[in-house]
Parts: C-alpha cells; sequence; structure tokens
C-alpha cells in the first residue's frame, strides 16, 4: 500500500484555496464600479445648473412684498416663489405637459403695474372679464351679490366715500386718484351702480382694503402685464414699510448688513413654506 505524506497533501489544500481566494477577488475587483471622471463631474453639475437656471427663468421668479396692502395674508418681508407658467399662454409642445389655466376669482397674483412701468404688484383678482363690481361701505358686490371674504382687513383710519363706496362716488372727489387717466376714462365702464369689467382685463385689489392701493384707483390690469400665481413663502424677513423706497447704495448696503446681523432673530421662522392663497 502506498504511504501518503500528509505534508504534501497539506500543501495542495493551501494552494487550491489562496487560488480560489484570488479568484473572488479578481472577481470582485471587476465588479467595482469605475470613478467618476473630472469630466463627467463637471458635465453632471453642468446640467444641474443649466436646469436651475431654465426653473428660476421660465418657471419660478423669486419676489418680495414691498407694501401692506396684502395683509395678513403677505407680509411686508415674505420672499415668495412665483409660478410664472401657469398663466402664460399654452404653448404646442409643453401645453399638455404644465398645468396651464385661466385667471380665476380671488387668485392671487403678481403683474406689472399698469400705472408705473417696472413695479411688480401683488392683488388679489377680485372681478374677471365681464363682471359687474361695485363697494358699499367697504363691503364688495360682485355680480350683485355680496362676497363672504375672510381674507379681507378692514382698518379704516378715516372716512373716505370714492374707497369703500366705489364707483358711485366720482374719481375727483379723492386726492388719492392721481391717475388721471383712470379718472377720465372711469365713468364709461359704470353701468348703473357697478363697473363692468372690460375683455382681457381684470379689477383687483389688497387684503389690506383700507390702505390698498389698486384698481380702484389705476384702474384695470391688462391680461399682458400679469406675471404669475405666488405659490409658497420660502423666506420671511420683519422688514420696515418704507424699506422698498429706500434705493441708495449705503441705505440698501445698512440693511444688508442688519439682515446678516439679525438673520436669526428677526426671520419670522413660522412662516417658511407657508402656501399662498
Amino acid at each position: 500500500m502506498p504511504k501518503i505524506d500528509k505534508k504534501d497533501d497539506q500543501e495542495e489544500v493551501n494552494k487550491n484555496v489562496n487560488k480560489n481566494a484570488n479568484h473572488v477577488l479578481e472577481e470582485g475587483e471587476s465588479e467595482e464600479k469605475p470613478r467618476e471622471t473630472t469630466v463627467e463631474f463637471l458635465a453632471s453639475l453642468a446640467g444641474v445648473l443649466v436646469t436651475g437656471l431654465f426653473i428660476i427663468t421660465f418657471v419660478l421668479q423669486a419676489f418680495e412684498i414691498p407694501s401692506s396692502s396684502m395683509e395678513k395674508t403677505l407680509l411686508i418681508g415674505d420672499h415668495v416663489f412665483v409660478n410664472r407658467e401657469q398663466f402664460a399662454t399654452p404653448t404646442a409642445w409643453m401645453g399638455p405637459l404644465l398645468p396651464y389655466r385661466d385667471i380665476r376669482r380671488n387668485d392671487i397674483v403678481v403683474f406689472l403695474s399698469p400705472e408705473e412701468q417696472g413695479l411688480f404688484v401683488v392683488k388679489r383678482i377680485m372681478g374677471i372679464p365681464g363682471d359687474h363690481i361695485h363697494l358699499r361701505d367697504g363691503a364688495v358686490y360682485r355680480n350683485g351679490e355680496k362676497l363672504v371674504e375672510p381674507y379681507a382687513q378692514h382698518k379704516p383710519a378715516d372716512d373716505n366715500p370714492y374707497r369703500d363706496n366705489f364707483p358711485a362716488v366720482p374719481a375727483s372727489g379723492d386726492p388719492q386718484v392721481r391717475n388721471e387717466k383712470w379718472a377720465q376714462e372711469l365713468p364709461s365702464h359704470i353701468e348703473g351702480d357697478d363697473i363692468i369689467v372690460p375683455p382681457n382685463s381684470y379689477f383687483a385689489m389688497g387684503d389690506n382694503r383700507d390702505v390698498s392701493y389698486d384698481s380702484r384707483y389705476w384702474g384695470f390690469i391688462p391680461r399682458k402685464n400679469v406675471i404669475g400665481r405666488p405659490m409658497f413663502i420660502y423666506w420671511s424677513f420683519i422688514t420696515p414699510p418704507d424699506q422698498y423706497q429706500m434705493r441708495s447704495f449705503s441705505d440698501r448696503v445698512g440693511f444688508l448688513a442688519h439682515i446678516i446681523i439679525h438673520f436669526f432673530d428677526e426671520t419670522r421662522w413660522s412662516r417658511t413654506f407657508k402656501l399662498v392663497g
């Protein structure tokens, strides 16, 4: 009977084990994903930046609330994102993909002022084309029906017949009607007790009804002036009422420094990501 050399047999087993281990390691190495190159990383980053730039340019726009005319729905210092596409004219290739729709009553909209060139304004749509609108003692009547407006705020500081009984009182009787063109045009839109909203136009008012400088004072919003609808507040900071009038370089730098110093204690954190409606 041949003699079995246990030492040689053990060495053969060890060789087989090492061979199998190397084989497994090689398979594992072959399955490892290749590292991303610098060029690939830059290409990915560029894609993200282009997408973000497209969204900011054509879909969303940042907007700061400058006045108290929409309190308490929107406060001075609220920063909102505006959906620019929702009220845009539908295109043939993007129409089925985006939620286009017509402007509706009670929509809050951002638009270019028909009175002051380049000024962005935010108001609530009270009347669409064909609607009959009038105010009596501060209450709004649309198409003969008195509106229930839980969002409206009344803080009358003085008696103002034109403001509260529009359009029954002539515009010439109110010193706040600074737009002579509107004062002359207004009678042509009145029928009975109401003002009638013409085609491709809208009648808008601020929720802070007694201090709002709105369609009662400068007329209708042309459809082409509408920019979009505020979606949500992304940041809100306590801001002085007259800050938007401070246009000098020193004023801007001074307020920027104030924001940096008081960012945490003067940010209205409870309003962050609040929907606008």
